[in-house]
């Protein structure tokens, strides 16, 4: 079997294809929503190697990374083009995340003001995918509206979990490595 080429020389004009085979332009709003989501899953890479010692969410997010991937490939499939088996979530993806923001938070003192990103290298790079991952959301949202196609539910509601989970993390990783969180200072002072 011959090794394939990384490059094509097919997106040197400013366009790609979507699964399906439609070509649009490089800046296509399906484009940056699955092109967001695939920075997502870049900056979740780097967050993982911050949790050393924490297994159980080292796991967690790598099981979302394949899950992200399915994310992406679902997004990148143009209309017409049939998706993918792999590219849709189930149901369970949705509640394992839920389960571990329940199960992370039951561990946290309650919040009594907002929390400013910072503390621990691990909880920066939680805020980090956090924002990133609202940010994959929005540009999710903005494809359906703009394209008039509903995202499946599973794919809005995923994102969604998965932003609350990096924040719920974020916390955990401050609380594990005794760094104490920033409350914002309303007085701005």
């Amino acid at each position: 079997m011959e090794k394939s080429k990384i490059y094509t020389r097919t997106g040197d004009q400013g366009r790609t294809s979507l699964v399906g085979g439609t070509r649009v332009s490089k800046t296509h709003v399906r484009l940056e929503a699955y092109g967001t989501v695939d920075e997502l899953n870049a900056f979740l890479g780097g967050l993982v190697e911050q949790l050393s010692g924490v297994e159980e969410e080292r796991d967690c997010l790598q099981a979302v990374q394949h899950q992200l991937f399915a994310v992406g490939a679902y997004l990148a499939t143009g209309p017409g083009g049939a998706p993918s088996s792999v590219s849709v979530l189930s149901d369970g993806c949705v509640a394992r995340l839920e389960a571990a923001i329940d199960r992370l938070d039951a561990s946290l003192p309650p919040l009594a003001a907002f929390v400013l990103p910072g503390g621990s290298q691990a909880a920066c790079w939680g805020h980090i995918c956090r924002t990133v991952c609202r940010r994959a959301e929005r540009r999710i949202l903005a494809l359906e509206e703009t394209e008039g196609t509903e995202i499946d539910a599973n794919v809005k509601r995923f994102v969604n979990r998965l932003s609350d989970y990096l924040f719920v993390l974020s916390r955990k990783m401050n609380n594990l490595s005794k760094k104490e969180e920033i409350m914002w200072d309303k007085s701005c002072r």
